[in-house]
């Protein structure tokens, strides 16, 4: 390649990893494979290798990692959380180890599978996590201390009280809890994640940690960043020494006395990769004694004592059979493409998800098409590439009907997905009675998912107003299996205690879109019984503080359905509470002000600090604004503390919150 043709293909792989750094790094989302990534920046540092004068300060090779995004506090690594040196075959290794002998002739190896998650350092003072951060940048990363505490096998206190340690590990989120998720986005009309790479990147940067707590996160470590009170001499005794603190390492790592020996290791992992639990994108080879790696020493960018060997993704070509659609919750109707079978990462698939109809488009799907087919994080396939168009047919669309009921269906402005909008569509049934019985709704307990499923299939529930049926069918119930007649007794007082929830919880266990619990208790503060609401007019809904167009205009065709009237004059009939109980304020001391919460809070749960403000007459609120009348910040506060100094709102601490609101 002459030096002009260098120069401009050097400026557009730039331009196109920078685009994709952003997007994968920021924005937890990736849009070309990791072996498509890892091969442009390949190709940029051969060309920069070969005109050197083409290397620019800002160019992606000389980047670690992602940055630090401005929503959580930044936190300084003492230790540079250094990226690996990748290699795509075994010459490449082999030349790895030819560099280490030419310094440390007797040098060993250590080799582990590479999680394919996000990094992330782990600092304990006295024994006790003090704070958790991601790598950023490898300088400059996030405190995600409150998020990195929900992740159950991190432990928050060690046991032994070493003065100083700091841990690098990899969290992931396990395949099987990837594949729920994705499932459940799906049903849900919102966009699914790529593979758990992002999954868990995007799960761990959450601001509520309560939905990181929900997204079962797990971490592997693999690294001693920095230790005091103790002495190391190799990374084997190191993983050794994090194990007995009870820390959860990487499950297996093998020291190698040669690079051959090395190689088997690579291979053997490679052969169990599609029997993992987790995503691994290749295997580590460390050297083993930190004496040689201070030997050998680091380049701008890489250790020069680790490799990590990347696998290729595999691909098959397959011919698209049909498309069937399901019906998910809140109606979303989702197309799964049926494909001539075919074994990919150890797998015979013949199944692949095709998202929604934007997809469909974008790839110009036709039944009959040729496909190339992969698997996102080795676990759910998905359609990468049309190979050939079958141009007989036409793009496929998704139906204007419901498969299921044979109501209309609708696409929002706005939104991606296609929904059948029948409360009464069976397809939704036990989704719809799932989250009608949940904890937050109804919370009718003994009615859980398998259970409610089994009373559907038996025909014992036809529609959501069956459930207040049951109590006169105790024997029926009692006679299946694993129930019982105390069971059933038990079943039958939570139903008949569910009807006198209040109409807040009615509202919410409706399943109206955009509706959430805080949403329901607006409505009904504003209007007071299930009549005014639904004969409320979107403009009077929308004039709610709270509210905007959408959820108003939301409740207001929820609520003009036939099918919707028809099942709440069958629940009224049933007994259920159609009024909104009376305001079990205790005074007015907050009427006007409006509270957020930040931080981890240690006397109160958000919740329960949340119940306390409104019963004071107050409202909290997610974000920070100039109506916000202070902030309660806990420990770890971040970026709505920040942003709260910034404007100049009153902030408390929680000692100053329970003097408010004492009595």
């Amino acid at each position: 390649m002459d030096f002009q043709s260098a120069e401009k293909r050097a400026a557009e792989l730039r331009k196109t990893l920078s685009y994709h750094i952003y997007q994968y790094y920021v924005n937890n989302t990736n849009e070309i494979t990791d072996y498509e990534y890892d091969m442009m920046m390949r190709e940029l540092g051969d060309i920069e290798n070969q005109y050197p004068e083409l290397l620019t300060p800002d160019s992606p090779t000389h980047r670690v990692g992602g940055k630090a995004d401005n929503q959580f506090e930044s936190v300084t690594h003492e230790v540079r959380m250094e990226s690996l040196q990748d290699a795509f075959s075994e010459e490449e290794m082999m030349d790895f180890d030819r560099r280490v002998r030419e310094v440390c002739p007797d040098a060993t190896y250590v080799v582990e599978p590479k999680i394919d998650g996000l990094s992330v350092s782990l600092e304990y003072r006295d024994g006790v996590l003090t704070i958790g951060s991601t790598r950023g940048d490898g300088d400059v990363g996030e405190n995600v201390t409150a998020n990195l505490r929900t992740v159950r096998s991190i432990p928050l206190k060690i046991n032994r009280d070493l003065p100083l340690l700091e841990v690098r590990g990899e969290v992931f989120m396990p395949r099987e809890t990837f594949a729920s998720l994705v499932e459940k986005q799906d049903q849900n009309g919102e966009k699914p994640f790529k593979n758990p790479r992002n999954a868990a990147a995007g799960s761990l940067r959450q601001k509520d940690p309560k939905v990181t707590s929900q997204r079962r996160l797990d971490i592997f470590c693999f690294n001693i960043q920095r230790l005091e009170g103790e002495t190391m001499t190799s990374h084997k005794q190191s993983l050794d020494f994090l194990r007995e603190l009870g820390f959860k390492t990487v499950p297996f790592y093998t020291e190698c006395a040669t690079i051959e020996e090395a190689l088997r290791e690579i291979r053997r992992i490679g052969e169990m990769r599609d029997s993992l639990s987790f995503d691994i994108d290749g295997a580590v080879v460390k050297v083993n004694r930190f004496d040689h790696r201070v030997k050998l020493g680091s380049t701008a960018k890489f250790p020069k004592w680790a490799a990590a060997f990347k696998y290729p993704p595999e691909e098959k070509e397959t011919k698209l059979l049909d498309v069937e659609i399901g019906v998910g919750r809140t109606g979303v109707l989702t197309p799964t493409g049926v494909f001539e079978p075919v074994m990919l990462a150890g797998t015979l698939v013949s199944r692949a998800t095709l998202h929604n109809e934007d997809f469909i488009r974008e790839k110009a799907l036709r039944i009959g098409d040729v496909c190339v087919l992969s698997k996102a994080g080795d676990i759910i396939p998905e359609v990468v590439r049309v190979v050939r168009h079958n141009e007989k047919e036409e793009i496929y669309r998704i139906p204007s009907v419901c498969p299921s009921c044979g109501s209309q269906t609708v696409r929002e402005e706005g939104e991606a997905a296609v929904r059948c909008i029948n409360p009464e569509c069976p397809a939704q049934l036990v989704r719809n009675l799932i989250h009608f019985c949940s904890r937050d709704a109804m919370d009718i307990e003994g009615l859980g998912d398998a259970v409610l499923e089994t009373f559907v299939d038996k025909g014992l529930i036809q529609s959501t107003p069956d459930i207040y049926l049951l109590p006169g069918k105790k024997d029926e119930i009692a006679s299946i299996d694993r129930l019982g007649e105390k069971s059933a007794q038990n079943l039958i007082d939570a139903i008949e205690k569910s009807k006198q929830n209040d109409l807040y919880r009615l509202i919410y266990a409706l399943g109206i879109r955009h509706i959430g619990l805080k949403a329901s208790k607006l409505l009904c503060d504003k209007f007071g019984d299930m009549n005014a609401i639904m004969n409320a007019k979107k403009e009077e809904i929308e004039a709610i503080d709270g509210f905007g167009a959408i959820m108003a205009q939301s409740v207001a065709d929820f609520m003009e359905k036939p099918g919707t009237k028809d099942m709440i004059e069958r629940l009224r009939a049933l007994g259920l509470c159609m009024e909104a109980q009376q305001d079990k304020r205790r005074d007015d001391r907050f009427a006007g002000m409006t509270f957020v919460l930040t931080g981890a809070l240690s006397r109160f749960t958000r919740d329960e600090a949340s119940a306390v403000i409104e019963s004071f007459g107050g409202k909290t609120s997610s974000s920070v604004s100039k109506k916000t009348t202070c902030v309660l910040a806990g420990e770890d506060a971040g970026s709505k503390l920040r942003k709260a100094n910034e404007l100049g709102i009153r902030v408390i601490s929680e000692d100053e919150f329970a003097e408010m609101i004492r009595e």
